[in-house]
């Protein structure tokens, strides 16, 4: 049957509908980040450049940002979650407000102890938390360990965070997996009594109370001093010129590593275009160009991280499963609540 030339007219728009893919009706992808926009935002500017799909960013703290995911459930318009900390990880992954993923580019990238084993989430850069000294009141020579910060010697000397840091927790949780929980236990209680005050501030605030004379050893993420080193403040500067860096446990498993990392939601409505985004933060150069920006060591391994990082030397990393600093992250907090670690 012939089909009027005036119908056909109006049925046009509706076959072109039918034949466009989701692909090409939703060119665009949304981002949930707790990395600050001016350590991500080049990157998915970099991203949407070159693919054509456009980039929606909202960042917040991450344990906001997840309160934010279980709320919304399956009506999220997020499509991508970028958080701090395999312990972040592990809790989105756990809330069910992330996915599984397939993606050979990623396995192939991202070091199997760098991701979720159920590729829920992928680790994107590598922070370590190292000891960084009084370049005048200590020699490395003197330092090994984070066990042997438990030493005498060490009596009133130490700065550190809270125990509230989801990055202390990490620490302890990843010597509860390597340790086990008697050895970290025994652990807590001798280092905690060598703390110089009570734990306050956050890690620059530790490199700059050894600057001030308050203590002379801090365990810190390394990417902070990397901060302080690069920063437009004078006082930042100054307060990282008094300090060097020691990778510890050289000797034995090697120096305390997390990840921050990415995901694709639950409730993602442009998955395809997620996964892309997130393949694309894998790339080698895009591991470069955050190494340099943050201080963050790449998470694929031959990628150059930048002068800076090289500067500090190489070093061996813990290579425990990062997930199971987020599946011993309760049981890290209690064992640091019993050795009153504030």
């Amino acid at each position: 049957m012939l089909v009027p030339l005036k119908k056909l007219t109006r049925l046009i728009p509706l076959f072109t509908f039918i034949l466009v893919t989701p692909s090409l009706i939703a060119a665009e992808v949304n981002v949930y980040s707790a990395r600050k926009e001016a350590l991500i935002k080049p990157l998915l500017d970099k991203f949407s450049a070159e693919s054509g799909i456009k980039v929606n960013l909202v960042t917040a703290k991450g344990d906001a940002l997840l309160t934010r995911l279980k709320s919304e459930g399956l009506n999220s318009p997020a499509d991508v979650l970028i958080t701090t900390d395999a312990g972040r990880l592990y809790r989105a992954q756990q809330a069910d407000v992330l996915q599984p993923i397939a993606s050979e580019m990623l396995s192939e990238s991202i070091p199997a102890h760098l991701r979720s084993p159920e590729n829920f989430w992928f680790g994107l850069s590598v922070r370590a938390r190292a000891i960084v000294y009084s370049n005048n009141r200590v020699q490395p020579t003197n330092l090994s360990t984070y066990e042997a910060l438990t030493e005498p010697q060490w009596k009133g000397r130490i700065c550190i965070r809270s125990s509230s840091n989801i990055y202390n927790q990490s620490l302890v949780a990843g010597m509860l997996a390597t340790q086990g929980e008697k050895k970290t236990a025994s652990w807590l209680a001798a280092f905690v009594p060598n703390f110089a005050r009570p734990p306050q501030g956050g890690d620059r605030d530790q490199v700059a109370a050894i600057a001030a004379g308050l203590c002379d050893v801090a365990v810190v993420n390394s990417y902070y001093l990397g901060a302080m080193i690069k920063s437009s403040d004078p006082k930042q500067q100054a307060a990282a010129a008094k300090v060097g860096i020691f990778w510890p446990n050289q000797e034995d498993r090697g120096t305390h590593i997390n990840v921050s990392g990415a995901g694709v939601t639950s409730a993602s409505k442009n998955r395809e275009q997620a996964i892309a985004l997130i393949e694309f933060l894998a790339r080698s150069d895009s591991q470069t160009w955050y190494a340099e920006s943050n201080n963050e060591y790449p998470s694929r391994a031959g990628v150059d991280p930048g002068e800076l990082l090289k500067s500090w030397g190489d070093f061996k990393a813990d290579q425990v499963d990062v997930s199971e600093l987020g599946r011993l992250n309760a049981q890290a907090v209690m064992a640091m609540d019993r050795a009153s670690w504030k």
